[in-house]
């Protein structure tokens, strides 16, 4: 039996490996290492977030345990204090340049799901909000007596996956952090995202790139309708009215004067509500613009699973560079995660497959059998392995 071949080990193998070193030797952290190397480090990171550690007691006593495991992965003893003073000195850039790296792996070979009667690519921006105790984060300012970081992210909505992030204090807002981000979206991109993004400046680079935007509008917000959209002739279902209209106050309109925008009013059934959305978009139907808004719940979806189910929200270090090397790991392992259901065309839920992994992380399976399973049956499985001696039929 091959002993290196744990599923803890095939997933290690999509990692790009040998852009990893390169960027090692790039910030040069490992050189003087004897021991923890930055793959080390990496890999019991890893290991943290797929099994649930919650400190660097528990990551050292799962690599006493398992030895013979980490030798046959090339991976040594982790002492915890080698892994605290690697995690606040060694650089997070490291990583985040990983996750940039194997999201590019992941992106040459995942189609986008056509589920949508459009063909734009589209886009959700928005931020979560991490809270931190003042008194033991204190480069983590947000209010007074609170400290705070966000995760700034855009999300593919064809593909659910995070293409960019921004990772900032809890102080700096929303429309600033996008600005400092280097968005580099096709044409004709669709970008939706809450009432916090209302910024003319934004709206202006929006319309230079010739993307579009999907918004709500703000009750203190000026529009005044200079006309009715010329296709709305017939108003479909719900759609109450769809309407041409200028933004901002007289400053703003002579600033931004040329910025025609499109108002939708729209009747959600459901809720009894009536809802209004802003876009620069006049060529989709006024029932796609509702559409595409109800599209960015999935960015909070997203924003759920990943505090639910990595460890973001407790941390295994108190400086700056330790939370973000955490957070840029946690982005690395859902990567992971997503890339083996899409290659492995895994159907169950992205949750299941992260339990069934956690369960036999250390098993010596072969992943894509183990994936022919479920929950029920690997929970069985791992009896098995743990007590060779039971049957499994």
């Amino acid at each position: 039996m091959n002993y290196t071949n744990t599923i803890f080990n095939q997933l290690l193998n999509f990692l790009p490996r040998c852009k990893f070193n390169q960027f090692v030797g790039q910030h040069e952290n490992d050189k003087y290492t004897k021991r923890l190397t930055t793959w080390n480090q990496l890999v019991a990171l890893i290991y943290a977030q797929a099994t649930g550690k919650d400190s660097l007691r528990e990551i050292e006593t799962g690599f006493n345990l398992n030895k013979n495991i980490w030798y046959h992965l090339g991976v040594g003893s982790v002492a915890r204090s080698s892994l605290a003073d690697a995690n606040s000195r060694r650089s997070y850039q490291i990583f985040e340049k990983l996750f940039y790296s194997l999201l590019r792996q992941f992106q040459e070979i995942i189609p986008e799901e056509n589920k949508f009667d459009f063909k734009n690519p589209l886009y959700s921006f928005d931020s979560t909000t991490i809270e931190l105790c003042l008194n033991i984060f204190d480069w983590a300012k947000f209010r007074t007596a609170k400290g705070a970081l966000k995760i700034h992210t855009l999300l593919n909505n064809r593909t659910t996956v995070p293409e960019l992030l921004n990772i900032t204090n809890g102080k700096v807002a929303d429309v600033r952090a996008l600005k400092e981000m280097d968005l580099n979206l096709p044409p004709q991109s669709v970008i939706v995202f809450d009432r916090a993004y209302i910024d003319y400046d934004l709206w202006d680079e929006i319309k230079e790139k010739k993307w579009y935007f999907v918004s709500r509008t703000k009750i203190s917000q000026n529009l005044f309708v200079i006309g009715q959209h010329d296709i709305a002739k017939t108003l479909a279902k719900n759609i109450l009215a769809d309407e041409q209209v200028i933004y901002g106050d007289y400053t703003a309109m002579q600033n931004h004067g040329d910025m025609v925008l499109r108002r939708i009013r729209y009747y959600h059934e459901k809720d009894e509500r009536e809802y209004e959305y802003l876009t620069n978009n006049f060529d989709l139907s006024a029932t796609q613009i509702a559409e595409i808004y109800k599209q960015r719940w999935q960015i909070e979806l997203f924003f759920k699973w990943i505090k639910q189910n990595l460890k973001i929200k407790t941390f295994l270090g108190t400086s700056e560079n330790a939370v973000m090397t955490q957070i840029w790991v946690a982005m690395i392992y859902y990567l992971l995660l997503a890339y083996i259901k899409f290659q492995t065309k895994f159907k169950k839920s992205l949750l299941e497959l992260t339990r069934m992994i956690r369960e036999v992380l250390l098993t010596r399976r072969d992943l894509i059998d183990l994936l022919s399973l479920n929950l029920n049956t690997v929970l069985k499985l791992k009896k098995i392995d743990d007590n060779p001696q039971m049957s499994f039929w």
